[in-house]
């Protein structure tokens, strides 16, 4: 490849070389040639972002002072502020819609302003990946509720019994509009627009209520289809995305989870961006992007807000992160799997405080682990508040890629590239470890099999107290930990019937059981493991019981590839472990309805019911509403969690399961062996397997390639939509800012205490039927069963707006109790959220937020800073913030303000019910003190959480699309 003029005038050009003599048409910076010894000290990670940094270097965006800050990272760290520009950006489609919707309305400002929409293009390549809209509609054990009129987790989810048929309310589904073909059937017909009929091929259209029996093999084609039909708004916008945006690719549903996909087919490790051999890297609009760093790729997870700068051109802005050098030493347990290694390090890590810090491994520990076991360690970074979870590469990474769909080609220029840039680590050479700014020590070998809850990943239990902690969490006050059960009621057990068989309930009755998510499905380890499970606790005469909420969702196609290749599928499926599709479900909130008959158990026991996921996020009411304990555990726990029935269980004395001839049964008696796990996944998961889904997710499917959408350059926005509206964010835009205004006289909309995470802010799960959003869609003529989640409704703002501060679990200390409401204070009503605001609004009185520590924490969500924005909100006066929230507030311009260290609401007597002046200078600077005056006469000081002046300018132009937007028409 011939150098350009622009890259012979790179102020760096005297470092472009070669790759080798076999490769020499491949160039790069060397950045060994700076000839600077403080290279080789550098942490790996850091090293990514000073070739970054050099490759970039323009003298606008990256200045040579910003490459001498990375390569002075000892003295530098937590001080400079440096850009950073990341070969791509990855988004899934529930926070990838918003984004693209942002996208598409400010093609139209520009347009508006006499500038060829065209020009509105993502700069930096990006892949979109709907996975997050599956819904469990069928499974092997679901049974059918209703239509379910009621608010609650499952809202707007039809599910279907298998093998018996559905059973209805009244008996009939009651349409007489001919619509399905059993003739007496009130849906609306499927081209309505609204959805709920379904023609399977060789069958006769029928409504989801009047659907045949599901056979196993049709479950999870079922559910595709449903999920299809129900978001066909959604995937037409995404297809018209990808035709109309330049650098957008889209991977269609039923191809797989997002970090799946990434880590299968997107990341490349080493890649060629502008004629240069460079490292990948990405930003993505989830927080578990993270787990790319397993396999030396550095990555994170930034809000829509961030993402959408990123795409247009804008470098990320951070500060030189410290960097924990993570030192893996000892032997793994027998019995420990990778989440047991997770969750380990999880605790140790949360404990270390190393929130907004990179986490580089290293140490002869590493080298044990496989590389989707340092992808499922890397997985849980925001769960002990690190930004980045770095695994350099080294030889196992190497050996893992030679079992993908890499060309020995790629891999050549790989190893050259990286050993070429000391990028390459040897885990057993001590010469070659870089210099950290601290070191933890972690014995894997201390590491025995756990389990993480009842309500925070980072709450670790060991399988082996578990009985014990589970009393305990009964006997403590409600809390992070506690239910605060009677002790006289915890030994209660509610009988019912199910399928004409008495069961009972207890206190931690498990009800719903889910191996899913990427953060194990990624890893051919424990799901063979749990595959291996299954089938000895089969062969054994073990069982389920029916009413147990079970389902499997594979990452991808591969997962099911090798699931069924080794032929513990079919164990699976026989224990109600049957795959349901691919994509997010339980993690996401959508389980299907539990049984009516569980959950009047549940609510006449009062009792603390329980879900066991393999996932990432569990906090209470998030999977469904009255199952009030969660636990994370490994695929292989989840599996025996639901032959027990329960978590009130010692697995060491008490037996898994009785036989039908009496036989028990005991976990050690089922448990596979590493070496058979071994076994079976050296003869499993090899190259064709990746070479065959990736054909498959190319190919595509036939509904997403005979999908319609508008071949415009601008997107035809339907007014009628319920779905896809254009944003009002850029109503308002002019082309020269107004500069910063102080907010004068504000509200408190909320008064909220420590650990308001993002499940607290955005709109997440199902619709309630009572909440302002159902009002909204009901005036739509929507019926309950129509509403779909919110996720699925990220774009639409009024759906979302509604559903901010809509969960259940928010504590608002205005009214004393957990919901969605809030105090009006000028009335002195309690009333929704929404329904405040919009009367503050009314009223023009501008709008504030009192918080304690930690606000924001949780997975990233754009509309947890879209959202307040909508409502009114101006600044958020908190304690702490967690930093990629903080990051969406600046974002939207919305001020992230925190109180003095020493200072709190409470410490300065402040009751939430004052009015709230706030100047702010127009020579506003970073990390600048204001004053706060109340109309009590009470002043106190804030400081203003701008870490930079892209930050403040950011703010002063009302957020980072105006400010993008009046750069275009500059």
């Amino acid at each position: 490849m011939a150098l350009t003029s622009a890259a012979l005038e790179h102020p760096f050009s005297n470092l472009i070389e070669s790759l080798s003599e076999k490769y020499e048409d491949r160039k790069y910076f060397s950045l060994q040639k700076l000839g600077d010894s403080r290279y080789e000290k550098l942490p790996l990670c850091i090293r990514v972002l000073l070739e970054a940094a050099v490759r970039k270097c323009d003298g606008f965006y990256v200045k040579k002072k910003d490459v001498e800050n990375i390569l002075d990272w000892q003295q530098q760290q937590n001080v400079a502020e440096v850009p950073f520009s990341p070969a791509r950006v990855l988004l899934q489609d529930f926070t990838g819609i918003p984004a693209m919707v942002d996208l598409a309305a400010m093609r139209d400002a520009v347009a508006k302003n006499g500038v060829d929409p065209s020009l509105v293009n993502p700069k930096c390549p990006t892949d979109l990946i709907v996975d997050h809209s599956l819904q469990i509609d069928f499974s092997k054990c679901a049974i059918q509720n209703a239509p379910n009129p009621g608010g609650g987790e499952g809202q707007g989810t039809p599910v279907h019994s298998s093998p018996a048929r559905p059973t209805l309310r009244g008996g009939q589904c009651g349409d007489q509009r001919g619509a399905c073909s059993k003739g007496s059937c009130r849906d609306p017909p499927a081209s309505s627009g609204r959805g709920p009929a379904v023609q399977i091929e060789n069958t006769p259209l029928l409504c989801p209520f009047h659907l045949q029996p599901v056979s196993e093999v049709e479950t999870a084609f079922k559910n595709q289809e449903m999920e299809l039909i129900r978001n066909k708004e959604r995937l037409q916008f995404f297809k018209w995305c990808s035709k109309a945006f330049k650098n957008v690719n889209v991977v269609p549903p039923d191809v797989g989870a997002i970090h799946q996909v990434n880590l299968e087919y997107i990341s490349k490790v080493v890649q060629e961006s502008e004629g240069f051999v460079c490292p990948d890297s990405v930003v993505g609009t989830d927080s578990h992007t993270t787990m790319v760093n397993g396999l030396g790729i550095l990555g994170w997870g930034v809000g829509g807000i961030e993402s959408e700068a990123v795409m247009l051109g804008q470098p990320v802005s951070l500060t030189l992160p410290q960097v924990v050098g993570c030192k893996l030493v000892g032997s793994v347990n027998t019995l420990a799997t990778s989440i047991d290694i997770v969750l380990g390090i999880t605790k140790h890590l949360r404990q270390a405080g190393i929130g907004g810090k990179f986490v580089e491994f290293f140490g002869p520990g590493v080298v044990q682990l496989s590389a989707p076991d340092r992808t499922t360690i890397a997985n849980m970074c925001p769960e002990y508040n690190a930004t980045v979870s770095f695994f350099p590469v080294d030889n196992v990474t190497l050996e893992h890629f030679k079992q993908t769909n890499f060309s020995e080609e790629r891999l050549e220029i790989m190893e050259a590239y990286l050993k070429a840039m000391k990028m390459f680590r040897s885990y057993d050479q001590q010469t070659e470890d870089p210099q950290y700014s601290q070191v933890i020590e972690i014995n894997l070998g201390s590491i025995v099999p756990h389990v993480s809850g009842p309500k925070r990943p980072q709450d670790r239990v060991a399988v082996s107290c578990m009985k014990e902690d589970f009393l305990n969490c009964l006997n403590e006050k409600v809390g992070f930990k506690g239910f605060h059960i009677a002790k006289e009621k915890q030994k209660v057990l509610v009988p019912f019937l199910h399928k004409g068989t008495e069961y009972k309930l207890a206190h931690g009755s498990v009800v719903i059981a889910a191996v899913i998510s990427c953060t194990n499905n990624c890893n051919p380890s424990v799901m063979l493991a749990a595959g291996l499970l299954a089938k000895k606790a089969a062969e054994a005469g073990l069982t389920v019981k029916p009413y147990i909420r079970t389902s499997l969702a594979p990452g991808s196609g591969l997962v099911t590839h090798y699931l069924n290749t080794s032929g513990v599928l079919p164990y699976l499926s026989q224990l109600g472990f049957e795959v349901i599709g691919y994509g997010c479900a339980t993690c996401v909130g959508n389980t299907a309805p539990l049984p009516e008959n569980v959950v009047d158990a549940i609510k006449q026991g009062d009792l603390v019911a329980c879900g066991v996921l393999s996932g990432n996020r569990h906090f209470e009411g998030r999977l469904c509403d009255c199952v009030r304990a969660n636990y994370l555990a490994s695929p292989p726990l989840v599996v025996a969690y639901a032959i027990a029935g329960t978590v009130d269980i010692d697995f060491e004395k008490e037996p898994l399961g009785v036989t039908s001839e009496g036989k028990e049964v005991y976990l050690r008696d089922v448990w596979p062996s590493k070496e058979e796990v071994l076994h079976i996944e050296e003869h499993t998961v090899i190259a064709s397997i990746f070479r065959d889904v990736k054909i498959r997710m190319e190919k595509g499917s036939k509904f997403w390639n005979n999908l319609e959408c508008p071949e415009s350059v601008m997107f035809p926005w339907d007014p009628k939509s319920t779905y896809i509206r254009c944003p009002p964010f850029l109503n308002k835009f002019d082309k020269e800012m107004s500069g910063p205004q102080s907010i004068e006289n504000a509200h408190a909309l909320l008064f909220l205490g420590d650990n308001v995470t993002t499940d607290h802010i955005s709109p997440a799960g199902s619709i309630a039927r009572v909440s302002p959003a159902a009002k909204y869609l009901q005036s739509k003529r929507l019926t309950p069963r129509e509403f779909n989640s919110y996720g699925a409704r990220r774009g639409n703002d009024a759906v979302m707006t509604r559903g901010t501060f809509a969960s259940i679990k928010l504590q608002n200390r205005f009214i004393g109790k957990t919901g969605p409401k809030t105090l009006h204070i000028p009335s002195g009503q309690t009333m929704d959220v929404f329904e405040a605001a919009e009367r503050y609004q009314r009223d023009g009185i501008p709008l504030i937020i009192l918080a304690g520590k930690e606000y924001g924490s949780g997975s990233s969500r754009d509309w947890t800073a879209k959202g307040p924005y909508l409502l009114g909100v101006r600044a958020v006066i908190a304690q702490s913030f967690a930093k990629m929230h903080k990051n969406h507030l600046v974002g939207m311009g919305i001020a992230p303000l925190q109180f003095l260290p020493g200072e709190n609401a409470d410490s300065l007597e402040l009751s939430g019910k004052e009015r709230f002046t706030i100047t702010i200078p127009e020579d506003l600077s970073p990390q600048q003190e204001l004053t706060v005056k109340t109309n009590t006469g009470k002043t106190f000081r804030v400081r203003a959480l701008f870490e930079n002046q892209v930050d403040v300018a950011f703010h002063q132009h009302g957020g980072v699309m105006k400010y993008v937007a009046r750069r275009m028409l500059q």
